[in-house]
């Protein structure tokens, strides 16, 4: 019997990448292959990339620097490593990376990467691979299920994709470019990817795509559905004790999906709702199709529903032609939303895109300047919204042990990180906790007097009860 080939991924940026990383493992998987945390061990490394952030081909470029090294040593030692770059930046640059780093031996799209045993093997016939076209049937029907060994060493929480690609086309925006048009998964094989996970022990599932809330799948009746519905079908699986999705654009945000929160005790009230600028003259300039004025009545159709519902974004300073005015217009969003968080970014062109074309640039000091002011903001609503939790008693789905000996962490509903005294077999359960301090942005407390009756037996469905927060709860923390 050959001893098994050892995979290394390496992931960058968003929640997508994380789960086509995984899927990548399982697809690999019937090729001989185990996932290793140690490169050097490795047979074939991967290097599964994201084009959003800031000088990612560079990162890359650095990264296969590193990797040419290793793979060097292993060639000296007699040993074959394979090196693939996959996702968006091997989308976006695919012949370029061919071009420029012939340590390089598979080139693969994030539509593609299904095929990398074939690619794999054509590699080695051929010296190199790539595939960065997108497909005419999507990848989903190709791969495989995933392993249930492989679904419990992962954990009680899972990523599922159900859509796609955008076609929003923000100027400053690489997505419909390197995902391609949006692409929704039928109700059915997600429905079935959701019932696998929660039989092997997934508790929490969080729906992703590049636009998640304008899922449009083809429904069991024949019909299309929206995410809403999705989000009610899937809350009938037993043993998912909590849903969230992520991420939404405000033009998407639907009446089944403002409905799916006020029924659904699965669905968890924390939204990540980008909006990227307080200005409107740049949300024009950045192709966003909604206004401030927009924005706010969205995040007002959540809140008549769920009073206990709290808020993320993303932001983008020094966006090009940004003033003064239009930044301070961006605090005053922030001031008057109140956010439990946000991921705020410096604006930085990307090639291909309308914006990378535009002139009117702020200076690098203007925008270092701009960003500390507006995240010294959010940090500071960040904390005012977890103080707000010390004192109070609220629900956590544990997960894990935690780094310090005999406690257990798990998350609120809010996605705060709680830690608690406690023996593993809480985990994979949702127990009140009463929250006794902060420590950075954590939550310290201790199971409720009633959560030692509830820690005897397993929860096998999901809870009637919602963590109340205090009214600060509204001031919290994503397309």
């Amino acid at each position: 019997m050959k001893p098994p080939r050892k995979l290394h991924i390496k992931s960058y940026g968003c929640q997508m990448n994380v789960y086509d990383a995984q899927r990548m493992v399982d697809t690999l998987a019937g090729e001989g292959f185990v996932e290793t945390a140690e490169v050097n061990d490795a047979d074939l490394v991967i290097l599964n990339t994201c084009h959003i952030r800031e000088k990612a081909s560079e990162k890359v470029y650095s990264e296969l620097g590193r990797l040419r090294a290793i793979k060097d040593e292993a060639a000296r030692g007699g040993r074959t490593m394979n090196i693939a770059v996959a996702g968006c930046v091997a989308q976006a640059e695919g012949a370029e990376i061919i071009r420029r780093a012939p340590v390089v031996d598979v080139v693969v799209g994030p539509q593609s990467y299904h095929h990398l045993p074939q690619l794999l093997a054509d590699a080695k016939r051929h010296g190199r691979a790539l595939e960065t076209e997108f497909p005419i049937k999507d990848k989903f029907g190709f791969l495989p299920a995933p392993r249930p060994e492989a679904i419990r060493a992962r954990g009680i929480s899972a990523f599922v994709t159900v859509q796609e690609g955008c076609d929003k086309f923000c100027t400053f925006c690489v997505v419909p470019y390197t995902r391609g048009a949006e692409v929704s998964r039928p109700v059915a094989r997600i429905v079935d990817d959701v019932r696998r996970l929660a039989e092997h022990g997934v508790r929490e599932i969080t729906l992703i795509g590049q636009n998640v809330n304008a899922y449009h799948g083809e429904g069991p009746d024949g019909l299309i559905w929206t995410l809403g519905a999705l989000l009610h079908r899937l809350a009938e699986i037993p043993g998912i004790l909590r849903l969230r999705y992520s991420t939404s654009h405000p033009r998407d945000v639907d009446d089944s999906l403002i409905a799916a929160h006020r029924d659904l005790p699965a669905l968890m009230p924390f939204v990540h709702l980008p909006v990227q600028s307080g200005s409107d003259r740049i949300l024009a300039a950045m192709n966003r199709r909604h206004t401030t004025d927009d924005y706010r009545a969205v995040i007002d159709r959540f809140r008549a529903v769920r009073q206990d519902i709290a808020f993320s974004s993303d932001f983008i300073v020094g966006f090009p032609g940004e003033s003064r005015e239009d930044f301070q217009a961006t605090l005053a969003l922030v001031m008057q939303i109140g956010y439990a968080g946000a991921y705020s970014f410096k604006y930085s062109p990307r090639p291909g895109t309308p914006a990378a074309d535009m002139r009117e640039m702020v200076s690098a000091e203007e925008m270092d300047e701009r960003l500390v002011r507006l995240q010294e903001l959010i940090d500071s609503q960040q904390s005012a919204f977890n103080r707000a939790a010390i004192g109070n008693t609220v629900d956590v789905l544990f997960e894990r042990p935690a780094r310090k000996p005999g406690q257990i962490v798990g998350r609120t509903a809010y996605l705060q990180p709680a830690h608690v005294m406690a023996t593993p077999d809480i985990i994979g359960r949702v127990l009140p906790v009463q929250i006794e301090s902060l420590e950075r942005y954590s939550l310290l407390g201790r199971l409720a007097p009633s959560a030692s009756q509830m820690a005897s037996a397993a929860i096998t469905s999901a809870p009637t009860t919602f963590p109340q927060a205090s009214d600060s709860s509204q001031t919290r923390m994503g397309t």
